[in-house]
């Protein structure tokens, strides 16, 4: 694995532009997703009265990606980085937290269109496969 996606970039995904599934047919066998993106797919698919098209969609998505889960490990790493942002009073929406932690924890760079809302996280890589 080499790319953690974050659900803007599996949500662009699922609607298949040319530039993004080149992305991820040149790096077939090195993306995965953290169970908190599922999380926020399901929820994407659930908010609409007939979620039956996006969660086949998700359904779709599944088979190329590693899915990992937030485990012990994240959490402490979660708990480093939300200390630390406290203490330096930086304020960083929980859930992205969450997700920069299981990068960080896999080494993995974290693939977003959202690069503002990660940036100020240390030592996390980021790549932005949306930017024109």
């Amino acid at each position: 694995m080499t790319f953690l996606l974050d659900t803007n970039v599996c949500s662009a995904h699922m609607r298949r532009p040319a530039k993004l599934a080149h992305r991820f047919v040149q790096h077939i066998d090195h993306l995965a997703i953290p169970t908190i993106v599922l999380g926020e797919l399901y929820t994407g698919a659930y908010k609409h009265s007939d979620p039956t098209r996006l969660l086949a969609l998700i359904d779709d998505l599944l088979p190329e990606v590693q899915l990992l889960v937030f485990d012990a490990d994240c959490a402490e790493q979660f708990g480093r980085l939300r200390g630390q942002s406290l203490r330096l009073g930086t304020l960083f929406n929980t859930v992205d937290l969450m997700i920069a932690s299981v990068a960080l924890v896999h080494d993995l760079t974290l693939v977003t269109h959202n690069t503002r809302d990660f940036q100020n996280i240390p030592d996390l890589r980021l790549a932005d496969w949306l930017a024109s």
